[in-house]
């Protein structure tokens, strides 16, 4: 599947902490610690969904074994559950592209070391430069070695490989092919450092496409693999004889025979492809490499798989086929490290009927297939597929043969079997993990079964989130793979979204006053881009498009079902009653807008483009220009509208160079005003209202108080609590997130290639305020001195109820600014204050008070704050 999901976002700067204890802050800007709830994450479950284009096991510790994913960061198998744990959720907002993953490798001198060479884009964008993340924890936590160009785990030639290799002899040695022209780089420190090998004599010259001036397809694949003779080393003492792999069709493998001394392209090599793969038999003195005329991971007409003898030099064509009987190219190769003459290559390019998997007793010299016809277009295969744990494998496909469903791949450049267990094998393909454990069988007459074995590993990227007050918990929008209906988180769902199955789905909406009326619209290559649903999204049928529908786009649905706005690519806004079979054209909006309705008043929809807010209240035939001004620029904005709120409307968007963060608008868009307490922020959405709370509970991914996170409010807004934590990141989660209407704390959050994360609270931490009743606050300057000063505050519970939590607010009127604080957790947004309760003062009785202090940095004035909050709510001020 192809996986190009491109990040339109502009992404913030890292921020710090600030402590609640009497720690010194820097003065300008302040960096606050904020608020935290201890939640507890999971994955509504998928299983799979992306492309894997690498599995590394460790040769000397057996059930140790490592995944990478394009953008969706690295995992290391769980043996005792047969599950995949991710590695690498503590990748932040601002390191978005080290999600991606280019290359691991599984240090078999020492197995509590593995490394991965990180970034999603060589081009624009990505922002950031290329890292090599280093582990001595199997991956539980990282050091970063940053590099002076870029990687890409999401350009082509990805599924070539492994480009990181560590020295088997000499384990503090490594070595990284570089995209680019960047050429080969060495670490001899265990990948703290890192310096290009001036003397390899070819960067790589092969491009996909020249004219792509996106620079995506345009870019030099490079030094695609490393691979070790580890028989020509001592423990201890670098291995001597090392080859590499070229993104060069005329000059593709070379070696060194002299640790990395020198360099020398081996003579006699074939040329006209390229090696994806070079594997490397020690026992039989055997180097297989598997060719193909493209570097994949999509495309691939024609291919070889030859053997180098590394005693004698000779080249030997063991190509399973001839090759003018191939359409496809060659990447997957593995060797049985119990029966090292066992080789096994993959024909992954083999898109129609289906990929082929080729497997040789005998060092190549006659192969078998893992299917063939019978008379065409019957087949018979050596095996059976299982896909109960994945039923939506089968894609709900009825294909005519020689297809069949489910398939036994496509994109398949992994391809491993387990060097401590003949009979296990897995390979990756473009949407799971697939494996047998009864390999043997395929040589024994029998039939070996082929199984996901990918739960744990969740790779998709999330584009829009839902969560309906009744039916299925969970409606999911998906690139690649369409969306779900998850009736229950911790299973996988039985099928995706069909009639029609869209490639991907870019948004979906639910009636909100009748949630069984669901619309969804997305990209499809030939077909409706629009599809709707009557009974909560467990069966669809497909709409009719208006004139010019390129892509999905953006949908919204009225309150009530009555009726439909659709802002689709290619096509102007459009507007339809009933369920979309006659759109008409939309006025005063423009083209490109994104739509939303209003959640009480059925004819009553939204728009935003460029800075400017649209309100229709005609069922979307007619927009107006809202006179609201303020509002982010660009078009990477969210909005959405309250439900049971009518005119209740927020937005999130920005960028760092304009306007950016959080809105709220209480007249239908008329006005808004700017959270002063929200520096920069990109989702929002609302889940169930806390206890004792009337107004919804607020979620949204943003920076605040200096911190990047995900978020929740209690209390409109007025004071945020941060929900995840430095382990759970999960690089960009801009595009949704929404709360659940029926669980108070539940978060469904998106990703970009880590699936739906979903988050509940599991009741520690410091929780939201919900104080009740009246307060009375005492300020006081206890000191001052020329640029700074000393005050106490005490708060009163002047009402008839305790307080379980407090959040006091108030604003500067002089521009002094906090530097420390005891006794409250406190921080600081422009003029705007917040100080929270710490654990143990959290419990404010009836009639009782608490008190804290801070210091603070003043001008000339220090005047006294006019007025204080609590939880909303104006306090007397004493």
């Amino acid at each position: 599947m192809r996986r190009t999901r491109i990040l339109t976002a502009v992404l913030a700067l890292a921020a710090g902490l600030l402590s609640g204890a009497p720690t010194a802050l820097a003065a300008d800007p302040p960096v606050p610690r904020l608020a935290a709830d201890t939640y507890t994450w999971k994955n509504a479950r998928i299983d799979g969904g992306g492309f894997v284009p690498g599995i590394v096991f460790n040769r000397s510790e057996k059930n140790l074994a490592y995944a990478r994913t394009d953008i969706g960061g690295a995992y290391r198998w769980q043996e005792s559950s047969k599950t995949w744990t991710p590695l690498l959720d503590s990748v932040g907002w601002d390191d978005w592209g080290h999600t991606g993953v280019v290359s691991i490798a599984s240090d078999s001198a020492d197995p509590n070391r593995v490394y991965a060479a990180v970034g999603t884009y060589t081009n624009s964008w990505d922002p950031e430069n290329g890292a090599v993340m280093r582990s001595s924890d199997r991956g539980a936590s990282w050091r970063k070695a940053n590099l002076p160009f870029k990687l890409g785990g999401n350009m082509p030639g990805r599924g070539m490989g492994e480009r990181l290799a560590v020295d088997p002899n000499r384990n503090s040695v490594l070595y990284l092919g570089a995209p680019s022209g960047k050429g080969l780089w060495r670490s001899t420190d265990s990948g703290a450092t890192w310096s290009q090998v001036a003397n390899f004599p070819n960067v790589g010259n092969y491009v996909a496409d020249p004219g792509d001036t996106s620079g995506y397809s345009s870019d030099n694949q490079g030094i695609v693999w490393v691979t070790f003779d580890e028989s020509t080393g001592t423990a201890g003492n670098a291995t001597k004889t090392i080859y590499v792999g070229v993104a060069d069709k005329d000059n593709a493998v070379y070696r060194s025979t002299d640790a990395g001394a020198t360099w020398q392209r081996l003579a006699g090599q074939p040329t006209g492809y390229l090696a994806h793969k070079g594997v490397l038999d020690t026992k039989n003195g055997h180097l297989y490499l598997a060719y193909s005329d493209k570097g994949g991971p999509y495309d691939g007409g024609k291919g070889q798989v030859w053997r180098y003898t590394t005693g004698t030099g000779a080249w030997t064509n063991i190509s399973p086929v001839a090759e003018a009987d191939t359409f496809y190219g060659f990447s997957g190769l593995t060797v049985d490290r119990q029966n090292p003459g066992t080789v096994m290559t993959t024909a992954y390019s083999a898109w129609w009927p289906d990929t082929q998997i080729f497997r040789s007793t005998d060092s190549g010299a006659t192969w078998t297939k893992a299917w063939d016809y019978t008379s065409y277009p019957n087949r018979e295969n050596r095996y059976t597929m299982d896909v109960s744990s994945s039923p939506w494998l089968t894609w709900g496909a009825n294909p005519q043969p020689p297809e069949q469903t489910p398939k036994l791949g496509w994109m398949t450049e992994a391809l491993e079997i387990d060097p401590f267990d003949s009979n296990r094998m897995m390979y990756g393909t473009g949407a799971t993990i697939y494996g047998t454990e009864n390999l043997g069988n395929w040589d024994g007459g029998g039939k070996f079964t082929v199984k996901p074995m990918v739960q744990g590993l969740e790779e998709t990227a999330v584009n829009d989130l839902a969560s309906p007050p009744s039916g299925a918990p969970l409606l999911s929008a998906l690139g690649d793979i369409g969306g779900f209906r998850h009736t229950d988180l911790t299973k996988v769902p039985s099928m995706m979204f069909t009639q029609p199955n869209f490639t991907t789905t870019t948004s979906l909406d639910f009636a909100e006053s009748k949630p069984g009326t669901v619309v969804r619209v997305g990209n499809l290559d030939s077909g409706p881009h629009v599809a709707f649903s009557t009974d909560n999204g467990a069966n669809w049928f497909a709409g009719t498009d208006p004139s010019g529908v390129s892509g999905g786009g953006t949908v919204a649905a009225a309150a009530d079902g009555s009726r439909f706005v659709w802002s689709p690519e290619g096509a102007g806004v459009h507007h339809a009653t009933g369920f979309g079979t006659s759109w008409q054209a939309s006025g005063g909006i423009p083209a490109g807008a994104i739509v939303e309705a209003d959640r009480v008043d059925p004819k009553t929809f939204y728009g935003f483009k460029s800075g400017k807010f649209y309100v229709s209240t005609d069922g979307g035939a007619t927009f107006k220009a809202s006179p609201a001004t303020g509002l982010p620029s660009g078009d990477s904005a969210r909005f959405k509208a309250l439900p049971g709120g009518q005119g209740d409307v927020w937005l999130a968007g920005g960028a760092a160079d304009g306007a950016y963060g959080l809105w709220h608008s209480t007249d239908g868009g008329a006005t808004f005003a700017k959270l002063p307490n929200v520096e920069q922020a990109d989702t929002v959405g609302f889940g169930k209202a806390a206890p004792g709370a009337s107004y919804q509970t607020l979620y949204t991914s943003a920076k605040i108080g200096g911190v990047r996170g995900i978020f929740r409010s209690t209390d409109q807004g007025a004071s945020w609590t941060r929900i995840n934590d430095d382990a759970h990141e999960w690089g960009w989660t801009g595009a949704a997130i929404t709360g659940d209407p029926r669980v108070y704390g539940r978060v469904y959050v998106s990703t970009n290639g880590r699936g739906v994360l979903y988050g509940d609270s599991s009741g520690g931490g410091t929780t939201d305020p919900a104080p009740t009743g009246t307060c009375k606050v005492t300020y006081k300057v206890t000191s001052q001195w020329a640029g700074g000063f000393q005050a106490d505050v005490q708060l009163a519970n002047t009402g008839t109820s305790a307080w379980n939590g407090w959040s006091l607010n108030w604003s500067f009127t002089d521009g002094q600014k906090l530097t420390q604080a005891w006794n409250a957790e406190a921080s600081q947004s422009g003029s705007a204050v917040t100080a929270k309760n710490v654990g143990w003062n959290a419990n404010v009785a009836a009639g009782s008070s608490v008190s804290f202090g801070f210091t603070g940095s003043r001008s000339e004035h220090n005047g006294r704050p006019a007025a204080f909050t609590l939880g909303g709510q104006s306090c007397t001020v004493g």
